[in-house]
């Protein structure tokens, strides 16, 4: 299995199986066919079926797969057996909203970490998680084991906290920010761009019209 080979789209579909098959077990639902996978996750059976062959071979032909024990491989493939320390910089509107968000720690995700350079906001409390300065941020990387960043400040400054960021050992960043981020060939970069999205559905709401 060459991981580096598997396509971007079929790991955010994992992601998807996934969370479906959470679902499932919790609702006490203890088999499902690659079928019922596909309409819960809104592709063909096919997909489904090619998407996990990737890995190898999953449950039993004809019978269908075991709901956990599919779950559970799917968690291991993601990396969401391992518990992910993350650091946010920006503590604004969307940088407190991500930090707040509770659906991270339920994947296995812990923002251990808020940095903002805006002294009102500094000392405050996002839960559990004080806002810091950024002079912290090489001993909170070091010291909580973080690999993960989240950059949420305004684009004239995102380069610059992307860069402090891979020097202080962070390899994977989420970039908020509506700036094209250059970092490393070892460090992974992915963009939210919310407003890309949004294209996406006016682009396919006007193929209709």
């Amino acid at each position: 299995m060459k991981i580096y080979k598997i396509p971007e789209a079929t790991v955010m579909r994992l992601s998807i199986y996934s969370r479906f098959l959470h679902q499932l077990s919790g609702e006490g639902i203890e088999k499902v066919s690659s079928g019922e996978i596909a309409v819960g996750a809104g592709v063909s059976s096919a997909q489904v079926r090619k998407d996990l062959a990737y890995f190898g071979e999953f449950g039993t032909r004809g019978v269908g797969y075991k709901v956990d024990e599919l779950y559970g491989h799917l968690l291991k493939i993601l990396g969401l057996d391992h518990k992910w320390n993350v650091i946010i910089v920006g503590a604004g509107k969307v940088g407190s909203a991500l930090a707040l968000y509770q659906g991270f720690k339920e994947r296995g995700f812990t923002i251990s970490a808020v940095l903002d350079v805006d002294k009102s906001r500094i000392g405050t409390k996002l839960e559990q998680v004080e806002i810091e300065p950024m002079e912290v941020l090489n001993q909170r990387v070091k010291e909580n084991n973080i690999n993960i960043g989240i950059v949420t400040v305004p684009a004239s400054v995102a380069q610059d906290v992307t860069d402090k960021m891979v020097a202080a050992g962070v390899k994977a960043i989420l970039n908020f920010s509506p700036r094209v981020l250059k970092v490393p060939n070892y460090v992974i970069l992915r963009n939210v761009d919310l407003s890309v999205n949004l294209e996406v559905l006016s682009f396919n709401l006007g193929m209709h019209r």
